[in-house]
């Protein structure tokens, strides 16, 4: 496999959010660049986003930013630190940040992220990558998804092999464990399970 270099970290943007996941945030961006990783987030100044790249300066790490020229305008990205590429779309936009990553944390947040998640999920499944998804799961915010997708391997609408596919971390330290033995393996949707 690749070596893991380019971290994408998807997050809320929100900076109502209890202060432990913005905390968790800005310790990630941190960790992340003293050991040496490249982050790639959507550029964001705020929430998880900006805490995000808050860690990653203060260590002066390299950060890459990825966002639709749409936000411009809106004053909400980071725009006089790193690399900041701007894409016509948020389709666009995912791409360039799937496409240039070497492995995905997905820290808690809404529509936008949870979209992200199920988006490199889905594409794993169907082989299009081999890369490490990681659920930075702080404070228990995944329970409830991770409950019902239960709920959808019970029912029989996906099957239990569908948990290979991704790893559910309660701490940092559990993230950086998962993310350094993380071993690619092939994933066959169409398998049957045995």
């Amino acid at each position: 496999m690749k070596e893991i270099k380019n971290i994408c970290v998807f997050g809320s943007s929100s900076e109502s959010i209890d202060r432990e996941f913005l905390d968790t945030a800005y310790d990630l961006g941190c960790y992340l660049a003293s050991w040496g990783y490249r982050v790639i987030y959507g550029a964001g100044r705020y929430g998880i986003m900006g805490a995000v790249a808050r860690g990653v300066m203060f260590k002066n790490g390299e950060l890459i930013g990825i966002s639709p020229d749409f936000f411009v305008d809106r004053n909400v990205l980071v725009t006089d630190y790193g690399e900041l590429i701007l894409t016509k779309s948020m389709r666009e936009r995912k791409h360039l940040m799937e496409e240039k990553a070497d492995a995905f944390i997905i820290c808690p947040g809404g529509i936008g992220t949870l979209e992200e998640f199920f988006e490199v999920l889905t594409l794993k499944q169907l082989g299009r990558h081999q890369k490490p998804v990681i659920i930075l799961n702080t404070k228990g915010f995944y329970d409830p998804m991770l409950a019902m997708m239960e709920q959808s391997v019970d029912e029989k609408f996906m099957s239990s092999e569908v948990h290979k596919l991704y790893s559910v971390a309660n701490n940092l330290s559990e993230m950086f464990m998962q993310l350094e033995s993380y071993e690619p393996f092939q994933y066959d949707k169409y398998a049957k399970e045995g």
